[in-house]
């Protein structure tokens, strides 16, 4: 039941968009969830601003689950996000912010888990 959104300043062609997609969908292991219900939502040409200026490159990110977030597994989820973003959109580190939701009240095909 997790779910990642990410907000990055540039554009994000398909093949982007699908490495994207397989990375997050590995790294969402070490928040102890499966890829299988991971669902991720990917925002291009967003306006982030960091400082007072307009970043270039940066991103923001949220990453929700079902249940209590684990802080040693959302700061091992946050360096590889960061990662991510550096080694495919060039993204440097001090430009991103990761977000981390837990909550008890998930909702799915009908029924909460």
């Amino acid at each position: 039941m997790p779910m990642i959104q990410a907000k990055v300043t540039m554009e994000l062609p398909q093949e982007k968009r699908d490495v994207l997609k397989a990375e997050f969908g590995k790294a969402i292991s070490l928040m102890n969830k499966p890829e299988s219900y991971l669902m991720i939502d990917l925002s291009d040409k967003a306006d982030l601003y960091f400082g007072g200026k307009k970043l270039d490159k940066g991103a923001y990110v949220e990453i929700k689950v079902l249940g209590n977030v684990d802080a040693g597994a959302s700061s091992k989820m946050t360096a590889r996000v960061c990662e991510i973003l550096q080694a495919q959109l060039g993204i440097p580190g001090d430009a991103v912010y990761v977000s981390y939701f837990g909550t008890s009240n998930w909702g799915w095909n009908g029924s909460n888990f």
